[in-house]
């Protein structure tokens, strides 16, 4: 029989309604004669409130206790699919992460998968059993519980099917695919119903929060075709998978927004060979992602260094480059955590010249100012204020013809 891996978000088990839907989802497709492995992740926003809970013990938790914490949401919506599946007379296990083998690096609240064991999955596969996996946690090689950050559960699925064989990971979630732009901010957003891997992952590290980037690289690297498609409804989604012809490229394919970003800035940096290295080289030992780096023009031997970070890396980045900064020498450290930013993806940017020139252009003509660029291959980033962003998210889905 066919495998398939379906993973289904907080808002498709948010509540035991929500949670016997997905197990009628779950036998449909075992009747069709698929093996089914499900990947779920906490119910509603149960993660956010069990990181509630810990900051009200303590200003800053302990990593490893979080993971501890907040692996317990994704065990709970696991347990609780696997009795609805029961409930309706098909044969469903649940596992934790651990007892499917998912063993990570010890990078707690950030792990990344190093393997996956997978033969306790296969063996009740083969006693026709129902796979239910608790998404987004790990084990690391002292046996502490890991959690694989925002969207973890996309990664799991996503390593899961590789590792597995499945012919498709179905990612569940709760609108019918990846828009041209946010829905919410463009009425006229236009559902895609095809994307390339590396326009899915641009989309997704620019800030569309259907797919988690790390689970989309996954793919990529080992071929794991990925639909994404609403758990509420029977339509068909967005497909990811390999390039596409030259004849379904379109110049840009999305708008993307985001607003959890925040810009730091270390302040007269001395100007000699190393600095960049152990400032950048002590963020990184943190596990913290750096998004956009700009350096202004030396001037007296000294100069700035701006880069962007997730707010909730703010902190401790702020730590890390208060401490660099005295020890190079540099004035100071300042943060501003009022800008977004503003992306276009497409892979036809390759072959089309002036579309960031365009991009610019549209900007401009709506007043707003570009702080920081960012460009790739396929896809173009601007940092602007965030009062700016859904005016212009609005004018560059316009430009762009991307209405549906």
């Amino acid at each position: 029989m066919t495998l398939i891996v379906q993973k289904y978000g907080g808002s498709s088990v948010a509540d035991p309604d929500k949670i016997k839907n997905v197990a009628k989802r779950v036998i449909e497709s075992r009747k069709k004669g698929y093996r089914v492995v499900v990947v779920v992740s906490a119910l509603g926003n149960a993660t956010d409130e069990l990181i509630k809970l810990a900051h009200m013990m303590a200003s800053r938790p302990s990593e490893r206790e979080l993971d501890v914490l907040i692996s317990t949401g994704e065990q709970i919506s696991s347990a609780l699919l696997a009795m609805a599946i029961q409930e309706l007379g098909y044969d469903a296990i649940s596992f934790t992460g651990v007892q499917v083998g998912i063993v990570t690096d010890s990078l707690h609240t950030k792990a990344k998968i190093l393997k996956i064991g997978g033969r306790r999955i296969e063996k009740a596969l083969g006693e026709d059993k129902i796979c239910i996996v608790a998404g987004f946690q790990g084990v690391d090689v002292n046996e502490d519980i890991t959690t694989l950050g925002r969207g973890g559960s996309d990664i799991t699925a996503v390593a899961l099917a590789a590792v597995l064989g499945a012919q498709v990971c179905e990612i569940y979630t709760d609108v019918e695919g990846v828009y041209t732009a946010d829905p919410r901010v463009v009425p006229d957003a236009r559902k895609i119903d095809l994307l390339s891997y590396e326009e899915m992952f641009e989309l997704a590290s620019a800030g569309a929060r259907v797919l988690e980037s790390r689970s989309v690289e996954f793919a990529q690297k080992y071929q794991v075709p990925i639909h994404v498609r609403s758990s509420f409804s029977n339509k068909e989604g967005t497909r990811v998978m390999g390039e596409m012809s030259d004849l379904e490229r379109v110049v840009v394919s999305g708008v993307t927004s985001q607003t959890d970003e925040a810009k730091v800035s270390v302040l007269k940096v001395p100007d000699k060979p190393g600095i960049a290295a152990k400032l950048f080289g002590a963020i990184a030992a943190e596990g913290i992602v750096v998004d956009m780096i700009i350096q202004n023009i030396s001037e007296g031997g000294t100069t700035d260094v701006s880069f962007t970070v997730l707010q909730g890396d703010l902190s401790k980045t702020m730590e890390v480059s208060e401490r660099i900064a005295s020890e190079i020498g540099a004035e100071g450290v300042s943060a501003d955590e009022d800008i977004a930013k503003v992306s276009i993806v497409g892979v036809g940017m390759r072959t089309h010249s002036g579309v960031a020139a365009k991009m610019f252009e549209v900007l401009a003509g709506e007043d707003i100012n570009i702080e920081m660029i960012s460009t790739s291959e396929i896809k173009v980033s601007c940092i602007i204020r965030q009062e700016d962003v859904e005016c212009a998210v609005v004018a560059l889905h316009r430009a762009f013809g991307l209405g549906g």
